[in-house]
C-alpha cells in the first residue's frame, strides 16, 4: 500500500472515531488527528521526493552507511 493511501486510511479511521466519541472535546481531538494526516498525504502526494522507493541499506555507497 502507498503511503499516502495509509495516511488517508488513518484520516478515515481518526473521522469514524469522532464520529462515536461522545464529548466534543473528543471528537475534535479526533477530527483534528484525520485532518493533519490528510495533509499528510496531501504533502506526499505534492513531493516529488518523498515519491518511489526508497533505496536499500546495501544500495548505498560505503561511506554513507553508519551504524
Amino acid at each position: 500500500m502507498h503511503a499516502a493511501d495509509r495516511f488517508l486510511k488513518f484520516a478515515a479511521e481518526y473521522q469514524s472515531m469522532a464520529k462515536i466519541s461522545p464529548s466534543r472535546e473528543s471528537k475534535a481531538t479526533w477530527n483534528g488527528l484525520a485532518q493533519r494526516w490528510a495533509e499528510f498525504a496531501e504533502q506526499f502526494e505534492a513531493s516529488p521526493q518523498l515519491d518511489g522507493p526508497k533505496r536499500r541499506r546495501q544500495d548505498l555507497p560505503r561511506k554513507a552507511i553508519v551504524d
